[in-house]
């Protein structure tokens, strides 16, 4: 193993909290972004590549990062989407057969700044009591006052519209256009393995990008409707809720997740909040009120729909709610096929107790198609 030369490096927090630790690689840097954590215990390279993570500082939970390498269909978009990386040990050897190189090397590729040698229990458990706030990570740790300067210019997440960021610029179509169902996917921040759930079921997808109009979307002939996850704040996106509001309308089946979910809750006249810390991990609790049964899910979001006022919407029925602080975690319209969840159904990383509501999804499209035929 060779021996790596680390710079020092710290990290910033907007209160002036200061963690100290070492550049991954013999290289100067600095990120911005929003703090945050994972307690993955695996997944790390489709976690860093998640639309939804995008402006965010990751902090990995799990002791030990890069250990077993990078595999190049093992994303979920086209590059990395986190603005920095915060861990405690990297590993810059591998050791999985499969892999085709080092997460050093993938990073390097995707212009990644990176530090280790932090104390991560400590800054979880700062994060945990003070809430997820902005911050820098950066080898220059002799010019703290003007990181703090930067660090202040710095938006916050609440109020953010980034799915503007993610979004793909131009529609494009995944899947095999002689499948038997049509979705229009609104590409928020999509993930490749929602395309993936959606296509091996027998559909031919036409991805359009964060803006385009409900008209638009439903002149291509759709079956039905996606709205996908994606990173900041809901309430910004004017267009997607609107969107929304006409595919419900439609009496066409609608399926949403995690930014989606709070996208049609919007649009039903919902409000958001900017949670104290978010989920963001693979083994988060849910309870299926319908089933009544648990399910142990992945997750991401850092915003939340409101409880009091979901309750209070006599078109709105809550499905699912997280157990650790029962949040709202699923919902469905009563009159109409339509229902969306907090958390993620495809995983990847992850458990697959939630892959059922794919299935869900399909069977209200097949049962519309039945209807109309």
């Amino acid at each position: 193993m060779k021996y790596q030369s680390k710079r020092k490096a710290l990290l910033l927090l907007a209160d002036g909290t200061i963690f100290y630790g070492k550049s991954v690689g013999d290289v100067e840097g600095t990120a911005f972004g929003e703090v945050c954590f994972n307690t993955g215990m695996t997944g790390y390279q489709e976690i860093f590549t998640d639309p939804s993570y995008f402006g965010q500082l990751m902090v990995t939970t799990n002791a030990h990062i890069g250990n077993y390498g990078t595999v190049a269909e093992e994303v979920e978009s086209d590059s990395v989407k986190i603005s920095g990386l915060i861990c405690r040990n990297f590993s810059y050897e591998y050791s999985r057969p499969r892999a085709d190189k080092s997460l050093k090397d993938f990073l390097s590729e995707n212009n990644l700044f990176a530090i280790s040698d932090v104390d991560t229990r400590a800054l979880v458990s700062y994060i945990r009591d003070n809430g997820a706030m902005n911050a820098v990570i950066s080898t220059d740790v002799q010019n703290i006052d003007s990181l703090k300067k930067q660090l202040a210019e710095v938006p916050s997440m609440e109020g953010l519209e980034l799915a503007s960021k993610v979004s793909t610029k131009e529609p494009y179509f995944v899947g095999e256009d002689t499948a038997t169902y049509k979705i229009a996917a609104l590409d928020i921040g999509i993930k490749k393995n929602i395309l993936r759930n959606l296509a091996k079921r027998d559909a031919y997808i036409k991805v359009f990008p964060y803006n385009t109009s409900f008209e638009e979307m439903n002149a291509w002939g759709s079956d039905a409707f996606f709205v996908s996850n994606g990173p900041g704040d809901p309430e910004p996106l004017t267009d997607a809720i609107e969107a929304a509001k006409k595919m419900i309308e439609s009496d066409k089946p609608v399926f949403g997740i995690c930014l989606g979910h709070q996208v049609i809750a919007l649009a039903k006249g919902i409000s958001t909040y900017k949670m104290h810390n978010g989920h963001r991990g693979i083994n988060h609790p849910i309870l299926n009120l319908v089933t009544g049964k648990g399910e142990i899910t992945s997750q991401n979001h850092g915003f939340a729909i409101n409880r009091e006022e979901t309750e209070a919407n006599a078109d709105v029925e809550i499905t699912h709610v997280h157990l650790n602080d029962n949040t709202v975690a699923g919902i469905k319209l009563k009159e109409k096929d339509v229902f969306c969840v907090q958390y993620h159904p495809e995983a990847s990383p992850g458990p697959h107790d939630a892959d059922y509501l794919f299935d869900q999804f399909f069977d209200l499209i097949k049962n519309k198609t039945v209807q109309t035929a």
